[in-house]
């Protein structure tokens, strides 16, 4: 198979992260305490220090364009779309520190996709938790950059992505034709889970994305925006399980259908979904539940908890070859907008 531009057209993998190699000097009178730097590791390792404690080690994969490029084959992938490490995207800090942050991390990546060639494309940061400053930064993002679109967490300081006072960010997502990734980011229910930090990424993080998607639902988000491109992290966490509870609340409780103005499960096949569940029979699920359509390659790169082999997984579910191609890169060309009229994209199911 070959791309309208005469690559070969592989993989495109939605969820692929990235840390600045450095962190720029904070300008302003009071730096916030939790304002991320550097400090050194092992070998092509640095730690990322907020707080004054290690966060997390990482890899000189996360900021050198020429390291992923050089794995990108392996994985099968012809494309990989970059988006912040969730936790720089910084909901805590007042707004204007957290846009002066963002700003920086958002041209980091501008420099990566330049150096990718075509082979890396970005999503960009912005803080959510000031509505202009953050419909500001969408314009610069996708204006100025050429992003084709932003990164979310999961909820903006506790407050769910379905929320109505967040529709103002959305309104303009839909008006720039900028897609909308949404990432699991400070999860609900740590106090449940019993065990090490790493069961935040590994528990907690399905969890806080399928409530989020959830609220896109029952707050008739892609009803008010029916033009919006939005997509959830991890297959879209536990909202596959909470779905049919979802639907058949919906046809019994006359509050929820006067509340919840479509069909949860019609609502959900417009969302989009990365495959990261690192599971076929969970993959095929998925398809079933949400539809071939919706499903894109989603790795995590280049953090130890991530799919090395993300077009083998899709090969592994045995699926028939057109689904199969639309999981490594159809959908996710219709996601960022590539090639796709306005006609096709409101129309898609």
């Amino acid at each position: 198979m070959h791309a309208g531009d005469g690559q070969c057209c592989g993989g495109i993998d939605v969820h692929a992260h990235v840390v600045p190699e450095n962190f720029p000097r904070y300008i302003g009178a009071a730096m916030p305490a939790d304002w991320p730097s550097m400090a050194p590791a092992h070998a092509c390792h640095r730690h990322v220090m907020i707080s004054g404690k290690v966060y997390r080690t990482v890899s000189d994969a996360c900021w050198s364009t020429a390291r992923r490029l050089e794995d990108l084959p392996g994985m099968g992938l012809a494309l990989q779309v970059i988006s912040p490490m969730p936790e720089l995207l910084s909901y805590w800090m007042p707004g204007p520190d957290a846009a002066q942050l963002l700003r920086y991390t958002n041209d980091c990546m501008a420099a990566m996709v330049q150096e990718g060639r075509g082979r890396i494309a970005a999503l960009g940061a912005v803080p959510l938790q000031d509505i202009p400053l953050a419909i500001a930064e969408l314009e610069y993002v996708v204006g100025t950059l050429g992003f084709a679109g932003v990164e979310i967490g999961s909820n903006i300081n506790g407050v769910p992505v379905g929320a109505p006072q967040l529709d103002p960010f959305f309104e303009a997502c839909e008006a720039l034709d900028a897609a909308v990734f949404v990432h699991a980011l400070r999860p609900a229910g740590m106090e449940r889970l019993v065990g090490p930090a790493n069961l935040q990424q590994v528990l907690g993080y399905p969890g806080d994305v399928g409530l989020a998607a959830a609220s896109a639902i029952t707050g008739n988000l892609m009803l008010r925006r029916p033009r919006l491109r939005m997509a959830f992290s991890h297959g879209g966490g536990t909202l596959a399980s909470l779905l049919p509870r979802l639907q058949q609340g919906w046809e019994v409780f006359p509050a929820l259908q006067e509340s919840i103005h479509a069909s949860p499960a019609e609502q959900a096949r417009r969302l989009f979904y990365d495959t990261l569940v690192f599971d076929a029979a969970t993959l095929r699920h998925l398809v079933g539940c949400f539809g071939a359509g919706q499903l894109m390659l989603g790795t995590d790169y280049p953090f130890n908890f991530h799919e090395h082999a993300p077009v083998r997984r899709v090969e592994a579910a045995g699926f028939d070859a057109d689904t199969a191609a639309a999981l490594v890169h159809r959908n996710a060309e219709r996601f960022l907008g590539r090639g796709q009229s306005n006609e096709t994209k409101e129309t898609t199911p």
